[in-house]
This record gives structure tokens, C-alpha cells and sequence, in this order.
């Protein structure tokens, strides 16, 4: 015993600066996403895949049965989100790295990250769902689901490297994410209940409630996010359900009920902080011929001459429209009569990088106040 304490203070000291270094990155970068912006951007992570086919039952691999479910989860959610921007960590059979997922996720400023696995067991009897978010190894058992999934890492040629060190056949390695705190860990419960709470009403697999555990992959995202184990590929009933089409469409639709509550409580909140909560009795009060003389638009850009803005970064903004205000031409994007679709889309703006980009409001193409233009047009 005190040997193996020993050495676990010598991995402790190791690890130490690595440990506060991603803590401090984390907090900075959740306060910079969080603070303004609405849940549209969301990562759908099929675990393992390629050389890593994950879990396997008698008739089926994980890689497989996740990457089916994930992108049944995001045709769903293309179809019926317009506003969301699904980003697939893997669309086919194809080997990504744990410290890659991550970095596509952080890279393109996600909202939320949701990682699709499926459990195994030595025995055949443990069986049903589970969402973890990340924390503290609560139980051995928990602790083994994670080390299952770190162990990926192995499959990469330099993972000692790639990984500052930690080796998750380790268990003692491990025991750093103990001392890690989520910056999300409310949004993380939060999304991980829902989750449950819709395989529980809506699946035939049983609720194993949610948990907490260390994962590399949950460790390195820098927004909310959960794990899902979908359900035991070792349990013969789990396995027949997550491969059958009703199974595996079951699944899919449980999680996209999930993602699209948690995105409307989420943005109703960050709306009611900036006041301009959807409000439907005050819509119906807006004359008609009023909307169509009022105009809100998101200005990003402001330039002595009229010019054709021919750079790739404003391809991406849709409806450039000019207008000439106190001896400048102010450029825009977007041009709406609803405020609140205004808020929105500044939001995605500022996200692709014009992060001073705002609303200004335009009666019959004159500039006017914000409140003026609110006032006359009913919102």
C-alpha cells in the first residue's frame, strides 16, 4: 500500500501542471461561449471506429450500431432544428482519435458534445442505458467503463506523447480526473437527466440513471457534454434492440427529444437575460404595416468607400446589404422584421468570427434606434 501510494504522488506531480493548465483553458473558454450565445452548434460523436471497433456482442460492434444511431440523431435533428449546425466527429467507419474529437469539438466553438458508445460486461445480466457526464469515479464499475473507453488511446502510435503521459490502462492515472471540475457540470446533469428521462418513457432498454466518471474525451471539450452508453452489447436483449431498426430508430429519437428540449430551456433563459423572450401575445399585437417598413440587420463591418468584399470569411455571411450612415458605408447581414431572429443571428455572426458585429434597425432604409424600431413595429 505504501508503495502504491508513492507512486501515486510521483503521477500527481507530473501531471500537477498539466492538470491546472486545462483547468484555467477550460474556464476562459467556457465564459467566452456560454456568456452569448444560443445552442446552435452541436457535435455528435460516434465513438470508436476503424481499427477500433469498441464493445462487441455475439452479433454486432459498437463502432457500427453508434455510428447508425448518430447519424439517424442528426438527420433528425437537420430536419426539424433549421437553426442548429450539426458537426459529425466521424460520418463513416473510420478511426478518430480521442485528443482529435475533442479538438473538433472545441474548434469549431460548439455548444454541446455528445458522445455515443455502448457498454459491455464480462457478465451477460448487466443491461440497459446510461449518460455520464464528467466526474469523479463513484464506483469500481464506473471507473472500468471509463478506462474501457480511454483505452482507444492505445490503438495511436504515439499516445504517450499525445496524451502528456497518462496511460489509461492505469488505474492510478486515472484518479487526476478526481480532482478536475467541470466549469458545466450543472448544463451536464442537466442535459444527462433529460437524456434518461427519454430513454426511460421512450425506449424498450432500462434506465441505469446517470453517473460520473473520467473520460479523456469529456476532459478535453470545452463546452457541456455527456456520454451516452446506449446499453450492454454483452446482454443478449440490449444487443437484439440496439441492432434492430425500431431499436436503434427508438434510440435516435429519444436523444434528439432530448437535445431539442435542453436547446429550448437553454435559450429561452439566455433570451429572458437580454429581455426580448419570445413572447407570442405581443406578435399577434404587431401591424403589419408597420413590419414592413421596419427592418433590423447585423452590421460587422464599416469602410470609407463602397467596396465588393471578395475575401473568403464574408462568404459566409448571408444577405450583405450596404447602407451609407454619417459619411461611412455600413455593411450588413441578414435583414429581418422580427428582433428576436435579429438577436439570433447575431449570435451565429459573432461566432464566425466579426465579434463586434450588432443590430441597427432601418425604417424605409433610415437608420433609427433600436427602441424606436421595436416600439413602431409592435415587439
Amino acid at each position: 500500500m505504501k508503495g502504491i501510494l508513492s507512486n501515486f504522488k510521483y503521477r500527481i506531480s507530473v501531471f500537477n501542471g498539466f492538470i491546472l493548465l486545462n483547468i484555467v483553458f477550460l474556464s476562459l473558454y467556457s465564459t467566452d461561449i456560454q456568456s452569448q450565445n444560443l445552442v446552435d452548434r452541436i457535435v455528435i460523436d460516434a465513438g470508436h471506429g476503424g481499427k477500433d471497433p469498441g464493445a462487441s456482442g455475439k452479433n454486432s460492434r459498437e463502432k457500427d450500431i453508434v455510428l447508425s444511431i448518430s447519424l439517424k440523431i442528426g438527420k433528425l435533428m437537420e430536419s426539424n432544428l433549421k437553426d442548429v449546425n450539426i458537426i459529425y466527429t466521424r460520418k463513416t467507419d473510420v478511426f478518430i482519435p480521442l485528443n482529435t474529437r475533442a479538438k473538433i469539438a472545441n474548434n469549431s466553438k460548439a455548444d454541446l458534445f455528445v458522445s455515443i458508445h455502448c457498454n459491455s460486461n464480462l457478465s451477460s445480466q448487466p443491461k440497459g442505458s446510461e449518460t455520464y457526464v464528467m466526474g469523479r469515479h463513484k464506483s469500481e464499475e464506473n471507473l472500468q467503463v471509463a478506462m474501457l473507453e480511454n483505452s482507444a488511446i492505445l490503438l495511436e502510435d504515439d499516445y504517450k506523447t499525445n496524451y502528456e503521459g497518462f496511460d489509461p490502462s492505469s488505474a492510478e492515472n486515472h484518479i487526476i480526473f478526481n480532482f478536475f471540475q467541470n466549469s458545466f457540470q450543472s448544463q451536464n446533469l442537466e442535459m444527462a437527466s433529460i437524456i434518461q428521462k427519454e430513454f426511460k418513457l421512450n425506449t424498450a432498454v432500462r434506465d441505469r440513471g446517470v453517473n460520473s466518471a473520467g473520460f479523456w474525451v469529456l476532459y478535453k471539450t470545452a463546452m457541456p457534454g455527456v456520454l451516452i452508453e446506449l446499453g450492454f452489447l454483452s446482454n443478449s436483449s440490449d444487443e437484439a434492440y440496439l441492432l434492430s431498426e425500431k431499436g436503434q430508430n427508438q434510440m435516435a429519437r429519444a436523444i434528439y427529444n432530448a437535445l431539442k428540449a435542453y436547446k429550448i430551456k437553454h435559450d429561452t433563459l439566455e433570451m429572458e437575460k437580454l429581455g426580448i423572450a419570445d413572447n407570442p401575445s405581443q406578435k399577434n399585437k404587431i401591424d403589419n404595416k408597420g413590419i414592413e417598413n421596419i427592418s433590423f440587420r447585423i452590421q460587422f463591418l464599416s469602410l470609407g468607400s463602397d467596396k465588393k468584399l471578395t475575401e473568403k470569411k464574408y462568404k459566409q455571411l448571408p444577405n450583405i446589404k450596404t447602407y451609407f450612415y454619417k459619411g461611412l458605408y455600413r455593411y450588413t447581414s441578414g435583414d429581418t422584421h422580427n428582433y428576436t431572429e435579429a438577436v439570433s443571428l447575431q449570435y451565429k455572426i459573432r461566432k464566425m468570427g466579426f465579434k463586434d458585429a450588432f443590430i441597427i434597425a432601418l425604417k424605409n432604409g433610415e437608420r433609427i434606434s433600436i427602441a424606436e424600431a421595436k416600439k413602431l413595429s409592435g415587439q
